[in-house]
């Protein structure tokens, strides 16, 4: 379990984050949303300690990573497999070594890397591309690889960073197949952050929503789809403030 509690982080003089409270259960799949630039991928390297906040507590599995340094992080950053945004893959590296790497800085044996490295290539429909540079893949393709990197060590804690951005809706629900694919297959406990409402619905089983720096509602896929809280309803709808006022002038949308 990841709890997070009363979190701050500012950058200078501009407050991202302002007090978040947040508890991720074990075994679930947890989406948070929000508008773009609202602090949802700040939030998310906060829970492996890739950012250190203003003030707050980080508890995984019970123990407060904040004050840590780097070296004590290592063993909790372990517990985690993180999906960036742009797949991060290594350039000058092939497919099959961009997904061995993470092995390879343990010094795991050839034997154990290649049995661990092919597993995950096939569970993410690559196994034909092993030996493909990221530059001949295409962006489903690099999603796809990016995901078989994180979870290759057979992670506790799976984090999304918007992992349908720039893709298709086809190849978007691809990713969002295989995000249910390793949850079931890995029993991960995994967060993702996202404002493709699309994605959200399929693959979380809780949503939480960030707004204005901090957790504004929580619910199912179904409260949330349902709500009728002004804010709430803004966003999963995509309606601007402006046409949201004149559309509940005329009685069309009465939510609070």
């Amino acid at each position: 379990m990841i709890e997070v509690r009363a979190l701050h982080k500012s950058f200078g003089e501009a407050p991202v984050l302002r007090g978040v409270d947040l508890t991720i259960r074990e075994g679930e799949t947890l989406v948070i949303i929000g508008r773009s630039g609202g602090g949802k991928s700040v939030l998310l390297k906060h829970l492996c300690g890739l950012l250190k906040p203003d003030s707050g507590q980080v508890l995984v599995d019970g123990l407060d990573i904040v004050p840590l340094s780097e070296d004590e992080l290592v063993p909790v950053r372990k517990k985690f497999g993180f999906l960036f945004q742009g797949a991060a893959l290594f350039d000058s590296l092939t497919l099959y070594d961009n997904v061995a790497f993470p092995l390879r800085e343990e010094r795991r044996s050839e034997a154990e890397i290649e049995r661990a490295v092919m597993e995950m290539l096939e569970l993410v429909d690559l196994a034909q591309a092993r030996d493909k540079k990221p530059a001949e893949l295409s962006g489903g393709m690099r999603k796809r690889a990016g995901l078989a990197r994180a979870c290759v060590r057979r992670p506790k804690y799976l984090l999304y960073d918007e992992p349908t951005t720039g893709l298709d809706p086809i190849r978007a629900d691809n990713i969002n197949e295989l995000i249910l694919r390793m949850r079931d297959h890995l029993k991960v406990t995994g967060v993702a952050v996202t404002h493709d409402m699309t994605s959200a619905y399929k693959i979380a089983d809780r949503m939480a929503m960030l707004h204005e720096g901090r957790i504004y509602a929580e619910g199912t896929p179904a409260e949330i789809r349902e709500s009728r809280d002004r804010i709430v309803y803004q966003f999963i709808h995509g309606i601007a403030d402006m046409k949201m006022k004149q559309e509940t002038t005329h009685g069309i949308a009465t939510v609070r």
